[in-house]
């Protein structure tokens, strides 16, 4: 290249780009082609042909050829550039500037020690969506870590927005796209909104003095009119929230309605913004809050909270609870813990009783099944530990039935389907057997008898994941606590089933009796 080399970049925040000094390069049409490329720049490490093969083809394919046509295509695209594809006959390793690595650092880190300038330079370069064209159903590994790279990406994008947004907060005419922007990704932020159109007011105010301190022409200029006022901020219900726990994680957090506070504690398989839409989680939250300001936070590791985290003990889970509470400013609530959340809502309560106007716990337990010892339910856990991390959130109808009909038997074809998707969107394969795994040996047994706050303990009767007599022995040890059993087999009670109503019922009741002191 007559001693100078041509940049080359790939741009996957948005839709998958190659820029060669800058100018967009002509792509292969093949999707997995183009998806191969995005994942070994990304990944920037080493990896084996056929674990590659595995990811992105099937077996009854001839994968290690495909593999071979793949990687000949990129080499055609790559060619002339500063790029490194380096693939022998057993591994394969692509050495590429991409945007996303110089937005990862952003991940983890306190965006507050990074200058104005570089959060700018980084929100830039989001496009859209985390390889927003390169969706492929099929390949469920590539997808599973798509979106999990989508969703960090997303938290970054927001974590950024807002704070460049109260960063700027005396220059509107910088902040007002910023805020405009946010507002787009969260359009349901009503204190965003007010915010935005206070904004607005300070440019029109602006702009109207500068045309004041303009020379005059002769002409009377008409007086600006007035601008509107700000609303006043509210609860939005459904504003994503981030603060940070002990370890430095990130952690998701939204509010709903307003009335006496309830926080649900967290447990897998959220995802803040998609259970509005789905129809195993939705109408939860409407019922929970509409009476009350009820207050839920992604566990780490599932939906906008920090994925694959290390840590994911009972103690740091108790933590998170209480970071979460300090950034929501809560100060007195109602908890309610559903299933392996129980336990660690016993724990806080413990911890801090005078936060806790009355504890809730549904579907829980005392021991985890491997704690339990039960030999033959333990055989039968593990062997679907190893089905959950082979076909997680995959189109399996065998997985997905046998999955979906333990947690929910009442389950219709249309909740099979939306499961699949909680699955996929909500916890990644990996993280899911752990989560598993870390809850199967929770035991607070010797923490029942301390609980000094009201509790009510409510169960399914036939709960296939959670057995009532967990529910009687939670109940039992804890001083004071009322038992109610609930005719259902659902350890998740579906919208519209009695045993639902009469759960919100008698959630009302405790609440109407706990939280007025």
């Amino acid at each position: 290249m007559n001693g100078s080399q041509q940049r080359l970049e790939l741009r996957v925040l948005g839709d998958l780009q190659v820029t060669r000094d800058g100018r967009p390069l002509d792509l292969p049409p093949s999707r997995k082609t183009r998806a191969l490329l995005a994942y070994l720049a990304v990944t920037a490490r080493q990896h084996q042909r056929e674990r590659l093969c595995e990811i992105f083809w099937d077996i009854p394919d001839d994968p290690r050829g495909a593999l071979r046509w793949s990687l000949s295509k990129i080499r055609q695209v790559l060619d002339g550039g500063e790029s490194s594809l380096i693939a022998d006959r057993n591994a394969v390793t692509l050495n590429l500037e991409t945007d996303y690595a110089r937005l990862a650092p952003l991940v983890k880190a306190d965006l507050s020690t990074h200058s104005t300038e570089e959060l700018e330079a980084v929100l830039a370069s989001i496009r859209g969506g985390f390889l927003a064209d390169l969706s492929l159903e099929r390949c469920f590994e590539y997808e599973s870590w798509r979106q999990a790279i989508a969703s960090e990406v997303e938290i970054v994008e927001l974590g950024i927005l807002r704070e460049l947004v109260e960063r700027l907060t005396d220059q509107p005419r910088r902040a007002l796209p910023l805020a405009q922007r946010l507002r787009r990704l969260v359009p349901d932020d009503a204190s965003l909104a007010a915010e935005i159109q206070a904004l607005e007011g300070k440019v029109r105010s602006a702009a109207a003095q500068a045309a004041n301190r303009a020379p005059q022409s002769g002409a009377a200029r008409p007086a600006p009119a007035p601008s509107k006022p700000a609303a006043p901020a509210q609860d939005s219900g459904r504003a994503v929230q981030f603060c940070r726990a002990r370890d430095g994680t990130r952690l998701a957090y939204a509010s709903t309605g307003s009335g006496p506070a309830i926080l649900r504690a967290a447990h897998w398989m959220s995802h803040l913004t998609f259970d509005w839409d789905s129809p195993i989680w939705r109408h939860w939250m409407r019922e929970l809050s509409r009476h009350n300001r009820l207050v839920r936070y992604d566990q780490r590791c599932n939906g906008l909270s920090q994925r694959h985290v290390v840590d994911i003990s009972f103690e740091t889970m108790v933590s998170d609870l209480e970071c979460v509470v300090e950034a929501a400013g809560l100060d007195r609530f109602t908890l309610l813990g559903l299933s392996q959340s129980c336990a660690v809502s016993i724990a806080y309560a413990i911890r801090h009783p005078e936060k806790v106007s009355g504890m809730i716990l549904y579907g829980g337990y005392v021991k985890g099944w491997r704690a339990r010892g039960d030999a033959g339910e333990i055989a039968t856990r593990e062997a679907a530990a190893t089905l959950m991390r082979e076909n997680w959130g995959k189109p399996n109808p065998m997985f997905r039935q046998a999955f979906c009909s333990m947690f929910i038997p009442g389950a219709t074809h249309e909740h099979f389907a939306w499961m699949d998707d909680l699955m996929l969107r909500t916890v990644s394969p990996d993280d899911a057997w752990r989560l598993q795994s870390a809850s199967s040996v929770i035991d607070v047994s010797d923490l029942l008898e301390k609980v000094r706050v009201p509790t009510l303990v409510l169960h399914a009767r036939d709960d296939n994941v959670a057995p009532v007599e967990s529910g009687r022995t939670m109940a039992a040890g804890i001083p004071g606590a009322r038992f109610i059993e609930l005719e259902s087999q659902n350890h998740i009670f579906l919208e519209g089933e009695p045993a639902f109503e009469e759960f919100i019922d008698h959630v009302r009741a405790f609440i109407a009796e706990t939280a007025g002191g």
